[in-house]
């Protein structure tokens, strides 16, 4: 048997304009997911996909000589028709980019375990694709942008187990690990909105919307931003960093900060992570009324930083 690991992400920094070269900072997560593979002598890629509360959520059976490049599709059987041909595509795109991928095999039973609730936004998909592309022995940025799209952070984040920045410079990705470990950390605290944001919809939003120029202009001062949040030593410093960042992203994508739309009366900072609108957020206090605050108001998943940060 062989098992494979790759920690989810948050997107501390950057946010959309991370797809257009923007010095980011990003937090691998805790949560991620595993990936087992054993082999057998069924002729068959036989998978089975199990959520955080233990449950079979997703099964499919495959031909195994079908996985080719230029083979048709075959899914014997599934449960899940559109995951099954997700899934299928990343195997026949990891196939292309290792040949000898799967030549030996006369069978495969795959379980991968997912260790959060999908609807939190932690990276269900690159956590996935980066523990097949460990399996293929491949370039899991390259399997991520022969699947599908993305800046690649959250490869990044799945590879890592500690805080990094990321940057594409001429389509290339460029990480560093780096020291963020704020001596405030027990006053971060990460609330999830109760529903999952669609982020490529986010995402043809700022394509769509932004001004070119605008997002030069916002990009150089994110990248102030994020260097200036790695050296920042108190609350207020981080709380200015991050409004700022804020009604940067604000103005690009014209849609009002979360603070101001939802949570006007609140006391301390809050910053959108990833797609606007859903997923998790990001705010600061005491602990007493960041939680009484939130779960007032029906948001009852509140995570402090220690719970969150791998």
């Amino acid at each position: 048997m062989s098992n494979y690991h790759s920690n989810g992400k948050l997107l501390i920094t950057g946010e959309y304009t991370v797809l257009d070269g923007a010095l980011s900072l990003a937090l691998p997560a805790k949560f991620g997911q595993s990936l087992s593979i054993t082999e057998n002598s069924s002729d068959k890629i036989s998978w089975k996909a199990i959520n955080n509360e233990g449950n079979i959520w997703f099964t499919a059976n495959y031909n195994l000589n079908d996985i080719e490049i230029d083979a048709e599709p075959s899914i014997i059987e599934t449960d899940n028709e559109g995951a099954a041909k997700t899934l299928l595509t990343i195997l026949k795109e990891a196939k292309k980019l290792n040949p000898h991928f799967l030549i030996n095999s006369n069978g495969i039973e795959a379980t991968t375990i997912l260790e959060f609730p999908e609807n939190w936004g932690l990276g269900s998909s690159s956590t996935l694709i980066n523990n097949v592309a460990s399996w293929a022995k491949i370039n899991a940025f390259d399997l991520l942008w022969n699947s599908f799209s993305g800046s690649g952070y959250d490869i990044a984040c799945a590879q890592n187990n500690s805080a990094i920045t990321y940057q594409l410079k001429n389509k290339e990705p460029f990480i560093d690990k780096v020291n963020f470990n704020p001596i405030f950390k027990d006053q971060l605290f990460f609330i999830h909105l109760n529903k999952k944001q669609n982020s490529r919809e986010g995402i043809k939003r700022y394509q769509k919307i932004a001004p070119s120029a605008e997002k030069k202009e916002a990009i150089k001062k994110i990248n102030s931003l994020t260097s200036k949040v790695l050296k920042t030593t108190t609350l207020n410093a981080f709380e200015t960093i991050i409004e700022e960042h804020e009604d940067i992203i604000a103005s690009l994508i014209q849609l009002k900060p979360v603070k101001e739309h939802f949570f006007k009366d609140f006391k301390g900072s809050i910053k959108s992570l990833g797609a606007w609108g859903g997923d998790f957020i990001l705010a600061t206090g005491e602990q007493t009324y960041v939680t009484s605050y939130f779960s007032t108001k029906g948001y009852n998943t509140i995570l402090t930083y220690q719970e969150m940060i791998a």
